[in-house]
């Protein structure tokens, strides 16, 4: 089952790092999926941070940054991945 959390912001290439702008709560552990069009990837959330401070957890209105193996690309949707 799939919820959505957010909305990919920023991509920062040189660090693979990706901004989320939360609608919900994200958790360090958290499965997420990233899908643009027909692209889409899962990912677990192995660190965040929140104004360059690294975070446990983030809700709904903040920007989170995480470290991604992919390239993303802004506007892309952001799902939880829930067993």
């Amino acid at each position: 089952m799939e919820k959505e959390i957010g909305t990919i912001t920023h991509w920062y290439d040189k660090i693979g790092v990706a901004v989320i702008k939360l609608t919900n709560t994200l958790k360090a552990g958290d499965r997420i999926k990233i899908r643009r069009g027909d692209e889409e990837f899962e990912e677990n959330v192995a660190s965040m941070q929140i104004n360059h401070q690294e975070v446990a957890s983030a809700k709904k209105g903040d920007d989170a940054a995480l470290k991604l193996s992919q390239r993303v690309h802004e506007g892309a949707m952001v799902y939880k991945v829930e067993e």
